[in-house]
């Protein structure tokens, strides 16, 4: 590959990542208009990697582009957040209960670990390190029982999910519900209590939406 080849797809992936940050921390809000030559002003890049890095964005359901009309940061579609919520609420009973037959000492330090610094950044208000712990402690859980391509898919298809859940944290610091909730998965992984921690589980992954209404009522203008 040569020199402007590597340069290139890096600038891409440069610009891809810097643009996803920037909408799920809702720095660029949904129903934000952008433009490839504000962006590539921005960044201080030729076009042609920002017209790619939206093209991928657009693929994954962030950028809405429309052609003679421009491109706008695309809106938190409520039926996708449901659907992603759904499965990943189904796969994920199924993990945790494979998780309570095997789960190695690796993942289980490594869970350990997580916990750890979920406590120390709920003592600083660190929202978004956080909202990664928080990913991490559940990809922890799909690499620890062989399914890490699961987890994977998962992302791809969780993207209005995570959308709604990184509003809602944003808006609300008490944490505690969330790694206390974390702490009895473990645990109940570690005493091999199977239908408890499913349970668990399942009561976990659909405390993301318990707000959508309040979020709905405060923030219309971010839903579809």
């Amino acid at each position: 590959m040569s020199t402007e080849s590597k340069l290139k797809g890096s600038t891409r992936a440069y610009s891809y990542h810097y643009l996803k940050n920037k909408i799920m921390h809702l720095e660029l809000e949904p129903g934000k208009k952008i433009s490839e030559k504000e962006i590539s002003e921005e960044l201080n890049v030729s076009r042609t990697p920002v017209r790619e890095a939206f093209m991928k964005l657009a693929e994954e359901e962030l950028l809405d582009i429309i052609p003679q009309s421009g491109s706008s940061v695309s809106l938190i579609n409520l039926a996708h957040v449901e659907e992603g919520r759904f499965i990943r609420e189904k796969i994920e009973r199924e993990i945790v209960a494979l998780a309570c037959e095997s789960f190695d000492e690796e993942y289980r330090f490594r869970m350990e670990t997580n916990i750890a610094l979920q406590d120390v950044c709920a003592g600083r208000n660190n929202v978004y390190k956080l909202y990664e712990l928080d990913e991490e402690f559940h990809q922890i859980l799909f690499e620890g029982t062989g399914k890490a391509r699961t987890w994977k898919m998962l992302q791809q298809l969780n993207i209005h999910f995570n959308r709604l859940r990184l509003l809602r944290l944003s808006k609300d610091l008490n944490w505690d519900n969330i790694i206390s909730q974390h702490k009895e998965i473990y645990q109940l992984i570690v005493n091999k209590e199977t239908s408890q921690a499913v349970q668990i589980m399942e009561n976990h992954l659909r405390l993301a939406v318990v707000e959508q209404d309040f979020l709905l009522e405060k923030y219309p203008h971010y839903f579809v």
